[in-house]
Order: structure tokens, then sequence, then C-alpha cells
């Protein structure tokens, strides 16, 4: 039986009337009501206007099934009880529509089978032990009386006047928003080579090089959209709560942002995301704030590549080699700046020498002055320029956060199926990395993630343990054993072996390391290589320098070429590595101990230590003590990185151990955001240095619990217990902002069940951490930070205990669903979106409060109860 026949067979002449009566009709003075009316409210079987009786209701639910089952010929093949079973259903789903919060207006938006689908979702035990065919009958005379219910409602005098309000409002919303697009369209001059230029970006940046999957049958390029994996970024500064946002949003309330994060954490990547997603206008809802903007991505070590000038906007093009440059209008970078269409991605401020930094800085400064009304994001690494860099110029600082949970299972299972690998792999992996405390330390970037994911399907499910050693196997995979095992050599090749391989390429990375640079011009590498090949006869034999050069770029897997006549890493991590090795076999410990202090050599320092051998790290790090006991300027810097340097020291002479560690503890507990943040990248050592809160002063507490959340690791959770009890509400705040980057029941049960709950929201990414809150007796306030469904939140959250809410607002979200809080009477919004409808707001009876970002505009607010109030505010501090 289709159910398309029934409703076809079902006539207007017999169904309006019965729906009529299941609605009141408009009395004397409705037509003055301006707002929209639930659907409750209309029916006449409930409420003071009752007038239909249940008995009355379950005759017109039987009629309908009655006519329906004659006019198909289902009457034959359903007994007269299952029939009468039918008209009970579909009397128990339209009783249904006293009982929805949605309103007249909405209702007919959503169209008639949605409103039968939801009834029936509201009646689901009505249909319990009926046939299949009875099923469909119900269904589909619901369908049918959905479509008369709709219709009614549209016939009904309030209704037109009700639905101009609302057309109108929306037409003028809809207007303000073209006016904007309007403002960002090209004039028809430019228009041609807009389109030009955004086809280039879309491909130049539009694949990414996942590592490791050239060595399967996979692409070694895989396109952007399949493999980008959205991270967050930790908003705040020293004194503010740091708060998430997706990372790929954090230019939609702020014009101006410095982001900061470690080697491999996704910085060039979200800058290419951000580059493609605005040349290919392919924008969804929360990143509409890009629409008709121009990317110019601006990778700093091109743009100062052979001592280059940073160059004015005129020359963008030309200085990253853009193919196109020459055919820019005259004046074209000019006229989309001064119409704020631009979209500045400054890549890479560590990959320039420090000394050239400053001027890198006021190069920005004179950009920013001369137009300062577009967008703005520059990358470093945090180490590279100190806190509050730029903000006198306006700039939020934010920081990448480590990959969560989440974040690692998502990025093994997108790694496995790019490379076209089983699921039982990334299974296996993602367990291995969850029972293992080193491992899961070191799965906290996407560049990690990505070696340990190669490593593990090479060795078929071994890994190392150590990042030294998750580096030498990376490097024996690309250098040697992807060309033997994929049969590349032929007769007449150059075959060059792993150890002179790794000797070669170390003598580019550690010149480019000594000369400050992270791209190297291509005549200096292959001059570079002249000098080295008199020295292994083997390799010179085979080839010119320039053809030894040819062979490490295409062969190794280390190298690239960027753009023509340039060469770099594919990460500067291999470059740190390499250069660390070429060092300690050159014995230049002096020459590395006088360069500590600078953020370039921070890496390179720490894998030195790993290179180096016992005598050779006793020398190191007793270096980095002396200078640092002697330099007060660096001194912080030197003796927290000796301390790092700890994890990479498996053999060392307890003496030394003891003097790096008591200088470390010196410095302990931090003073400032910095401080605390420079304590987190010596990494989990730190961990057993750090003092519990008696004693400290309410900073000295929050900046070491700051430092501690950083590491997200089983240790720190002890740690952080030892804060549960403090009363100070940044440090609550921070323990409950962090609880999805740890297990979720063990943080449950040891920190965040013992958490005051005074003014604190406690956060909740998933429905896994709401059912852990309800277990430990719910919570009054709560903040979503993750996607959870309206269901699992009303079937996880305590419904009275519920009081305040904090969400991320979501264009496509009404909120009618909030009605079942009773309790509920403040509900902040922290969106990026332009414009967040409060109108659903209107059915949460209970509401006194809605909180908005200060950015934020809302509409919607006169369908509220004038008891409502909306407060606009900072809410990162909040």
């Amino acid at each position: 039986m289709e159910a398309a026949a029934i409703g076809a067979r079902l006539a207007s002449s017999v169904v309006a009337p019965l729906i009529k009566r299941l609605f009141v009709s408009d009395g004397p003075g409705a037509g003055l009501v301006d707002k929209p009316l639930r659907v409750s409210k209309l029916v006449s079987f409930k409420g003071e206007k009752r007038v239909l009786s249940d008995e009355d209701l379950h005759k017109i639910a039987e009629e309908l099934v009655n006519r329906a089952a004659k006019s198909t010929g289902v009457e034959e093949r359903l007994p007269a009880y299952e029939q009468r079973a039918v008209a009970h259903a579909v009397a128990d789903s339209l009783r249904s529509l006293g009982y929805i919060d949605m309103d007249d207006v909405q209702a007919v938006q959503l169209g008639h089978l949605a409103l039968s689908r939801h009834l029936r979702s509201q009646s689901r035990s009505a249909t319990l032990g009926l046939s299949s065919d009875a099923v469909t009958l119900h269904a589909s005379v619901l369908d049918t009386a959905c479509l008369h219910i709709l219709q009614f409602f549209t016939q009904r005098s309030t209704f037109v006047a009700r639905t101009l309000i609302e057309h109108s409002r929306r037409i003028e919303e809809l207007s303000l928003k073209i006016d904007s697009l309007i403002a960002r369209t090209p004039s028809p001059a430019d228009g041609p080579f807009e389109e030009r230029y955004a086809e280039y970006i879309a491909s130049k940046h539009g694949k990414l090089t996942i590592f490791g999957l050239d060595l399967s049958e996979a692409p070694e390029n895989w396109p952007l959209d399949a493999a980008y994996l959205s991270l967050d970024a930790a908003g705040g500064r020293a004194h503010d709560l740091p708060t998430l946002l997706p990372a790929d949003h954090i230019l939609a309330g702020r014009d101006r942002v410095l982001l900061r994060g470690v080697a491999g954490s996704g910085k060039t990547t979200l800058v290419q995301w951000l580059a493609v997603s605005t040349a290919r206008k392919a924008l969804d809802e929360r990143l509409l704030y890009l629409y008709g903007l121009v990317p110019f991505v601006l990778p700093l070590r091109t743009l100062t590549r052979g001592g280059a000038k940073l160059p004015t906007p005129d020359g963008f093009l030309a200085a990253v080699d853009c193919p196109i440059a020459n055919l820019q209008p005259t004046g074209w970078f000019d006229r989309v700046l001064r119409s704020k269409r631009g979209l500045i991605l400054i890549d890479g401020i560590d990959e320039i020498p420090e000394s050239e930094r400053q001027e890198a800085r006021r190069w920005l400064q004179e950009l920013v002055s001369a137009y300062p009304n577009n967008r703005w994001l520059v990358t470093s690494r945090p180490s590279a320029v100190r806190q509050d860099w730029l903000v006198g110029d306006d700039f939020a600082e934010l920081d990448l956060a480590p990959m969560s949970r989440e974040n690692v299972a998502e990025f093994i299972k997108r790694w496995h199926k790019a490379a076209g690998i089983g699921d039982r792999y990334a299974t296996d992996l993602l367990q291995s990395v969850r029972a293992k405390q080193d491992l899961g330390r070191l799965a906290t970037s996407p560049l990690m993630c990505a070696l340990i994911c190669a490593l593990h399907q090479d060795r078929r499910g071994y890994l190392p343990d150590g990042r030294k050693e998750v580096y030498d196997a990376a490097l024996s995979m690309l250098l040697s054993r992807r060309d033997r095992e994929r049969g590349i050599y032929k007769p007449g090749t150059i075959r060059i072996g792993e150890e002179n391989h790794i000797q070669l390429i170390q003598k580019l990375a550690y010149w480019m390391i000594r000369n400050g640079r992270s791209e190297m011009d291509r005549a200096d590498a292959i001059e570079l290589l002249e000098h080295a090949l008199p020295a292994m006869p083997k390799i010179a034999d085979q080839g010119t320098a320039e053809e030894i050069y040819h062979h490490l770029l295409i062969r190794s897997g280390l190298l690239r070429e960027p753009s023509a006549g340039s060469m770099d890493f594919i990460h500067r991590t291999f470059q740190d590595y390499l250069g660390a090795k070429a060092a300690v076999e050159g014995l230049d410990f002096d020459f590395l101990i006088a360069h500590a202090h600078l953020d370039q050599w921070e890496d390179v320092i720490r894998m030195s230590v790993a290179h180096a051998r016992t005598m050779e790290r006793t020398r190191l790090l007793t270096g980095l003590i002396e200078r640092g006991d002697t330099s007060e300027k660096d001194s912080r810097r030197l003796h927290l990185l000796a301390a790092a340097c700890l994890e990479h020291a498996t053999e060392l002479d307890p003496v030394v151990r003891t003097e790096v560690e008591q200088r470390a503890a010196a410095l302990i507990p931090p003073r400032s955001a910095d401080q605390a943040r420079a304590l987190a990248d010596v990494g989990p050592v730190v961990l057993d240095l750090l003092p519990g809160p008696q004693g400290l002063s309410d900073d000295e507490a929050y900046f070491t619990v700051l430092s501690a959340t950083r590491l997200a690791t089983d240790v720190a959770i002890s740690v952080l217990a030892q804060y549960r009890d403090l009363s100070d509400l940044r440090v609550r705040s921070e323990l409950a902002r962090v609880w999805s980057r740890f297990e979720c029941d063990r943080f449950a049960e040891e920190v965040i069940a013992h958490l005051g709950e005074e003014e604190l929201y406690f956060c909740v990414s998933n429905a896994q951490e709401l059912h852990a809150l309800r277990r430990f007796g719910g919570r009054s306030r709560i903040r979503i930070t993750g996607t959870i469904t309206p269901e699992e939140f009303k079937t996880a959250c305590d419904r009275s205990r519920l009081t305040h809410l904090w969400v991320e607002a979501d264009s496509g979200t009404t909120w009618e669903w909030l009605a079942y809080f009773p309790n509920l009477h403040t509900i902040t919004f922290e969106s990026p979106l332009a414009s967040i409808d409060v109108s659903s707001l209107k059915t949460v009876r209970s509401l006194r409060t809605i909180r908005l970002s200060e950015e934020s505009a809302f509409v919607g607010s006169e369908a509220l109860s004038p008891s409502t109030n909306i407060v606009r505010e900072c809410l990162t501090t909040t």
C-alpha cells in the first residue's frame, strides 16, 4: 500500500470539516492579535476553550481511518480490530497537538510531512504491536490530516497579518545582509582578475600534504576539504578566563588576531583553509563573514628569502611568486583594501630571524595603519614573540589548543581513510594511543599524529615510545625503505644509502638554522652540496651537485620547492631535528649554548640533547645552567629550556639532573600566563615540580593550574585534583573547561565532582559528560561546548536543577525545547554569527535574562515576554 494513494483518495470535502473541529474559531478581537499563537492554544479539546471531548476526538480519528481504509481497499486486508487500533493511534497522535511548543507560523514553515513526523514521534507507543500495513495506514492518515491542519492555519483571519509582519522583518534583515554583500562586490573592471586569482588560490592551497600517505597507494597530496580537521583556539589574556572556540572562526568576531601554536599544531593548515574557503565562496553559515573577501597568503619565510625586504601591498603577489601577479589591474590592491575586503594571512613570524622581527612588526603596523578595516591573521610559535606583542595594535592573542581526545580519534580515522587502510588498523592504533601514556603524550598535534599513523602502518603495529625514536623511525621510513620496498631503484639511477642521505640533508638543515632561515635559495643548496661531496666520493661519482640535489628533492620525502628557485623542509620539525644532529656531530656545543636564548634554537637544543652521548649531554646542560646563572635577561628561558631537555636525556649524571630541576623549581609557581605557557612547554617533567595550592596566592594558584591543564596526561589529573577545593572562580572555571582533554569518568570523579558550584558554569562537550554530571547530582549552570542534540540534553541533564545555560548558538537551531526545564531563567549565547534569532525562546516561560556577546546582533526580541531582559557584555571574562 502506497502512502500517497491514501492522501489522493481522501477528498478535502471530507477531511477539512473534520480538521476544523479540532481547533477553536477566531473570536471577537482575534484580528488584533499580532503575534503567532502556539498550536496548543488553538486546539478545541484542551484548555479553557475546550468544546471537543475525548470521545469526539476519537470519532474524528475513526472517521478519517475508515474513509482511508475504504478508499484504498486496505479495509479488506486489515481486520476490524486492527482498524480500531489505528483509529486509537491517530487519536493519540492528534492529541499531541495540544502539547507541542511551536506556533502556527512555525508549523506552516515546517511543512505537513515534517509536522506529521513530529506528532508521530510524540506518540510512538500508539503503534506498538500493529502490523506493517496498519503502521503505514496510521502514517498516511496523519500526513493527510497535517496537510489540512496547515491549510486551516493559513485561512485563519490573524495568520496573514502576522505572517506579513514576519516577512517584513525578514526582508529588512535580508536587505541589510544584501547591502553588506554589495559592498564586498568587486568593480566590473576588477571582477575577471579576482575570479582568476581566486582559482589560483584554490588550486595552490587547496591540497594538503599528509605525512606518510605517499608510502601507501593513496596520493601524496589530499584535498584540503577531506583532510582538514578543525581544532580549537584558546582565548583570553593573563587575568581572563580562557575560552575555547573553533580555530577557523577566530576572525568571526575579531578583525585582528595573533595566533600562537607549537610546531606541527596546524597554523599553516588553518591559513590554507581560510584562504581556500574564502576564494571558493563555499562557506557554511558560520563562515559567511568571509564572503566577498580577497585572501592574501603571505608566508614570511618566503617574503624574506635571500634577505629580501618585506613588500608593500602592490608587491604581495609578486613576493609569493604568484604567476598572474603582472596581470593585476592598476591600483587593484588599493581598491580591495580600501573597500575593507582584504583577508591578510601572515604566516610564521617565528620563521624569520629574531633580529628581523621588529622590522616585521613595523611593516605590519604600517600596513594596518594604512588599511585598518580589513581582517588580519598573524601566526607564530609561542616563544617567538612576547605576550601582548601586538595588543597595542588591537590584535587579540589566541593559542591553538592541543588536540583533544576527540580530535586525535577523528584524525586517526581520516588518515586511515585517506590511505585506503582498513578500519581495524585505525581502531588498534587508537587503543594504543589511549593505553600508552608516552604515545598519547606525543599525539597532541596533527604532525605527530600523522607520524604515528604512518609508523604504525609501516611497522604493522610496532611503535617507538619517545619523540627521538619516532623521528628516527620516520626518517628511516622516508629515506630508504619507501624506495626499496616500492622498487624505485633501477640500473643507472643514483643510489644513496640512508646514512649518507641523512648526512647530506642535515648539512642543508644546519645551514638554514645557523642563518635563521626556513627557506634557502636553490643555488645556495647546490653550492653547499658542492662543498660537501668531495668528502663523499661514492656519492660524488654518481652525479653533479645539481643532480644529487634533484635526487634528494624527489626521493627523500623531506625536501620540497615551494616556489621556483627556493627549497625548504616539508616541516620545520625535521629541519630542527637534522640540524641538531649535524651540530652534535660537529661538536658545536659552545655555539649551541651561545644561541640557546633564541627561540628558533629551542627545539634544536632539545634534539641536540637527544642526539648527544652522556658526556656531551652533561656539557650541554651544564653550559645552559651556567649561562642562565650569569644572564639576568635570559635566565628564566635558559633554565626552563634545560628542564625541557630532561625529557630527552635518557642517561644523565644525577648531579646535573638535580641542578637542572633545582633551577626550574625556583621559577615555580608561575606568576603570569606567559610563565605558565613556558612551564607547559617544558613538558610533562614539570608536573613533578608543580606545588600544591598551600601557601600560593590566588594568581599563583590559577597560573599553576593553567600550566598543568596544558599537559593533558594522567599525571596531570593528580596535580589538578589538589586545586579542586579552591574558591577562586578562575581556577574552578579552568578545571571545568578542560574536562574534554582527559578521560571522562576519572576526571569527573577526581576533579569535576568536587568543584564548588557558586557562579561556575560546568562545560560539557558530549552526552557522556552530561550523564557524569547527573551521577553527581546535576548542576544548575551548564555550558555546552560541543555537539549535543536537544534530546540528548533533555535526557541527560537534571531537569529541575538547571537555571543557567551557556551555548554557542547555531543559526539553524531553535530553542523551544528549553521549555522542558521549568527553572531555567538565564541563557547566554556566545556566537560568531552576525545575527541570533531569539524568538523561539518565547516558549521558555521561566526565562528572565538573555546574555549576548558584544559583537552579536539579535532578532526576534519582539516575540519575547516584556519581563525578559537582553544584556550585551564581554563574555570572555565571565
